[in-house]
């Protein structure tokens, strides 16, 4: 059985598919639901799936190993980013090499690095003019949206888009396609 974290800083939708994905699966184990928010939405995701959570402070997660440490005692294989906003310490990739992926709501390595998330992005990306648009998963190194790309989907962009219209189909490429995969990168793992 692979043990899995979620890492999330707010609403929780992604969380919330890659929790229905593998409700009943016997070799998939969503086991911790980690936030730095303590009213993340996500959490209370957590609590109607009978999951646990753990709200991370800055200073305990880039300072000291209580993070790795928490995820080793609870047996933690392998750490999917889910619109968690906080950069991760090299402690954490050096304990989970290869086992840390985030998803991007762009092509990346176009609109990635600090500050581009959420309508961050589809700002930018409308404001030049892009044709297309999509997601990115990717494994997370020490760098923000720069590790090895897994895998990318795309859609258009139409003049009539805005920010808004572009999210709801950055959304629905990752509800879509993010679940599946994370479980295609565990079979390798099993």
């Amino acid at each position: 059985m692979v043990k899995l974290a979620i890492f999330a800083s707010g609403a929780g939708s992604n969380a919330a598919k890659i929790i229905e994905h593998f409700a009943g699966n016997k070799a998939v184990m969503i086991n911790l639901i980690v936030s730095n928010k303590k009213e993340a939405g996500v959490l209370g995701i957590a609590a109607a799936a009978h999951i646990d959570t753990l709200i991370i402070n800055r200073s305990s997660f880039y300072e000291t190993a209580d993070c790795v440490n928490e995820l080793k005692l609870r047996g933690i294989d392998f750490i999917v980013l889910a619109g968690f906003l906080w950069k991760i310490p090299e402690t954490l990739i050096e304990a989970y090499p290869n086992r840390i992926i985030n998803i991007h709501p762009a092509l990346l390595p176009n609109y990635g690095g600090k500050g581009m998330y959420g309508n961050f992005v589809h700002e930018a990306v409308i404001a030049a003019e892009e044709k297309e648009s999509g997601i990115t998963i990717h494994y997370v190194d020490a760098h923000y949206d720069e590790g090895d790309i897994i895998f990318q989907a795309k859609c258009s962009i139409e003049p009539t888009d805005t920010p808004s219209s572009l999210a709801t189909k950055i959304h629905a490429l990752e509800h879509a396609h993010f679940p599946v995969v994370i479980e295609n990168l565990l079979k390798k793992l099993a």
